[in-house]
């Protein structure tokens, strides 16, 4: 696994999507990837700086880097980095880590 050239900032995480490795296919028709859901499984590439509590003090990541995650249906921002598909997610985002 390469180093992101990209730290994200606060409270926000760097995910690769992994792609679903079942093509879809209805009724013999192969469905384009323009129509395919937006996967929800992914993997922590980079973690941003973290959020501060009320009282200035860092709040941990409950995530690291390497984790298998499963994200919300539509949270999070899609970014290219050396022509890869990323998403950019805050934490509250992340609906828990894939065992």
């Amino acid at each position: 696994m390469a180093k992101a050239k990209f730290k994200p900032l606060g409270d926000r995480i760097l995910l690769k999507p992994l792609e679903d490795t079942k093509e879809q296919v209805r009724g013999g028709i192969i469905i384009p990837d323009s129509a395919k859901e937006k996967p929800q499984e992914a993997e922590v590439i980079a973690l941003g700086t973290g959020k501060k509590d009320e009282n200035g003090k860092s709040v941990p990541f409950e995530v690291k880097v390497g984790d298998k995650v499963l994200i919300s249906k539509y949270g999070g921002s899609e970014v290219k980095i050396d022509d890869v598909k990323h998403t950019i997610v805050r934490e509250d985002d992340i609906l828990g880590v894939i065992a």
